[in-house]
């Protein structure tokens, strides 16, 4: 898993008060049912290969997930849904991720976040979202390899296009509206594979089922048997 010195920074961030503050107020009360835990409370890094051709953007890290556990996606139902849904297309080595050292290894995928802490109410500020943007542009513009960008949810959606602006990448114009599965080729031969996040909103309402939701993946696999882009 990589150690890029922007990792080693997110951990240590304290850019947004508003965040700080909530992100440790949940460390210290937690919730019942983890009373035992010792909850992880800072900005939680990104999680993956450094050769990866797959990019997964998420929202944010949760409250009692990422935030407790100090992986992303990890410890809630959300990381339920994604890490058995890249176990079954290959990119992981096994359905579960409960914490950090449960051996859980990705191969040839990169997990980030638009913003690396918990936002009250999973609506991060537009301010939060710029200062914590810096991140994703050194992360863009270490992933070389990079061939195909799955961004779950409207806010990833954005943010990932946001960041190509600020990167002098092209984008499409008019910019395509988001929408579950809707496959986008990007002017740098990356492809852009959209869907809903797996939040418990989504998945309990039948709004994303199982099905919908690995068929991005398996597409995503199948747009990397015949990805042949060069390194930028």
């Amino acid at each position: 898993m990589v150690k890029w010195p922007a990792q080693s920074e997110i951990v240590d961030c304290r850019r947004c008060p508003r965040l700080v503050a909530y992100r440790e107020q949940v460390a210290r009360e937690k919730v019942r049912r983890f009373q035992d835990w010792t909850y992880w409370g800072r900005p939680v890094p990104s999680f993956g290969s450094g050769n990866a051709r797959l990019l997964v953007i998420g929202l944010a890290p949760a409250a009692h997930g990422g935030n407790r556990t100090g992986r992303i996606f990890t410890g809630d139902r959300s990381g339920d849904w994604l890490y058995r849904a890249l176990y079954k297309l290959g990119f992981a080595n096994q359905p579960t991720s409960t914490h950090r050292d449960d051996g859980l290894r990705l191969t040839d995928c990169y997990i980030t976040v638009a913003i690396h802490c918990p936002p009250p109410n999973n609506r991060p500020l537009p301010s939060e979202l710029s200062n914590c943007r810096p991140y994703l542009l050194d992360e863009l513009r270490r992933l070389k390899r990079l061939c195909v960008v799955v961004p779950l949810g409207m806010i990833a959606f954005t943010t990932y296009f946001a960041a190509r602006k600020e990167l002098g990448w092209p984008n499409p114009d008019p910019l395509p509206t988001f929408g579950h599965g809707l496959i986008v080729k990007l002017p740098d031969g990356v492809t852009l594979i959209a869907s809903y996040h797996p939040s418990q909103q989504n998945t309990q309402t039948g709004k994303l089922t199982e099905a919908m939701f690995d068929e991005v993946f398996r597409q995503a696999r199948k747009t990397l048997y015949s990805c042949k882009r060069s390194n930028k």
